[in-house]
């Protein structure tokens, strides 16, 4: 085979491997990706319509009504006087007016079930990224650590096939090949667990996507760096900015509206309207004025609704201060957690890794060469990829601590650096 044939076959092959980390997904793309196509963002989308819509019901004012009658008249004079037939029509109208500000207290109900549905499509969104954020660190983890498991697992199986060449002379030679093998199986179950990481991770990837589960995808991460706040400066913004309390606050302020028009609604509408009505029996009379209807609240003073909205009202003030407790509670327990797991990582992150894996390979070729025993190469392989899976779960923790303190607090507390 010429050169020229060689080079027209490498070309390709260099063109498919550029293309496919060309279309590469990083964990930003995914995140708009899901922000996009995300077949749950209707829902709330059309929550808020609905809560407009509602707006829109609770300023309307009622419909007139138009009452209408026709009919028959025989009218007799008493004593066998003069009689006649003829015609009865009646009409009215009438508009009920609301006592005032009742009008003006529905709106202001319906405007903050509007505010409530764009807060929960909000949180929905910032919590939607989030999950596609850790799904996609937590994918690429997986891919490394299969990496290194696939690595590890096959220098103990080229291993084991050169021993398996060699006669075994006693039982030292025996045990050592029996725990080569042993070993090896141990390697390729923990590639294969990082295989299936992955592969649970990419269909629930592609679900939030609004992708096919089986969809293929590829994941580029870059490295995560962490922001140092203090825990005051954390509690005072998610005081401010939280999901959580932000919807109490909403609802219980609503909660105040619904007291108010309960007791709004103890006064009835009135109907006011003119009227005509005409008869043409023995004389034609007619009559025209304007009517007014009101209720008597006399039997239902609206006591009952009253009381039930004051009640749901300190049920809302309750829920609220519950729910800064809370908040407080998990800003701190993040916080903690983002600060250990940033030292652990700060401590692994130098050159902890390089050495460890520059260590397997030595062990490996020593331990061929005979000048390592095999405890000690059998030992270097593993904390070589127990370190690997342990970086890879303490940014994965660090990284979940990182996004639910920006959820609570509005605040980015980690930037990622960009694959070159």
């Amino acid at each position: 085979m010429s050169i020229h044939t060689h080079i027209k076959l490498f070309v390709p092959a260099v063109v498919v491997l550029l293309c496919a980390d060309a279309f590469a997904e990083t964990p930003d793309a995914l995140v708009k990706q899901a922000l996009q196509q995300n077949p749950e963002l209707n829902f709330f989308v059309a929550e808020i319509g609905a809560a407009k819509g509602g707006v829109r019901t609770a300023g309307t004012i009622r419909n007139p009504e138009l009452s209408s009658e026709f009919g028959y008249k025989n009218s007799r004079e008493n004593a066998g006087g003069s009689s006649g037939d003829g015609a009865i029509v009646a009409l009215s109208f009438s508009q009920t007016l609301e006592y005032p500000g009742r009008i003006a207290l529905r709106k202001a109900i319906a405007n903050h079930d509007l505010a409530l549905a764009q807060l929960h499509l909000e949180q929905f969104r910032l919590t939607l990224a989030a999950r596609v954020r850790m799904l996609a660190y937590g994918m690429s983890s997986a891919q490394q650590k299969s990496v290194a498991a696939r690595e590890v697992a096959g220098r103990f199986q080229a291993l084991n096939d050169v021993l398996a060449q060699r006669p075994t002379a006693g039982v030292t030679p025996q045990l050592e090949a029996l725990i080569i093998d042993a070993n090896t199986l141990m390697f390729r179950r923990e590639e294969h667990e990082a295989a299936l990481a992955t592969t649970t991770a990419l269909a629930e990837l592609n679900q939030l996507c609004g992708r096919p589960g089986n969809a293929p995808l590829k994941v580029t991460a870059g490295n995560v760096q962490f922001t140092t706040v203090s825990l005051p400066r954390l509690l005072t913004a998610a005081r401010a900015n939280a999901f959580d309390i932000r919807i109490r606050q909403v609802e219980f302020a609503q909660q105040g509206i619904k007291v108010a028009l309960s007791k709004n609604e103890r006064f009835p509408a009135i109907s006011i309207g003119p009227f005509y009505s005409m008869e043409n029996a023995i004389d034609r009379e007619q009559r025209a004025g304007v009517g007014v209807s009101i209720p008597l609240p006399l039997w239902d003073r609206n006591l009952g609704n009253i009381a039930t909205s004051k009640a749901r009202q300190q049920q809302a003030e309750a829920s609220l201060a519950m729910t800064e407790r809370e908040v407080e509670r998990r800003v701190t327990q993040n916080a903690a957690i983002l600060t250990a797991k940033r030292a652990e990582i700060d401590h692994l992150k130098g050159d902890e890794l390089a050495k460890f894996r520059d260590a397997a390979e030595t062990a490996d070729r020593n331990y061929q060469l005979g000048a390592v025993p095999l405890t000690i190469y059998v030992e270097t392989q593993k904390q070589y990829l127990e370190l690997v899976g342990a970086l890879a779960e303490l940014q994965k923790d660090a990284l979940q601590a990182a996004q639910e303190l920006g959820i609570l607090t509005g605040l980015q507390l980690y930037s990622e650096e960009k694959q070159r």
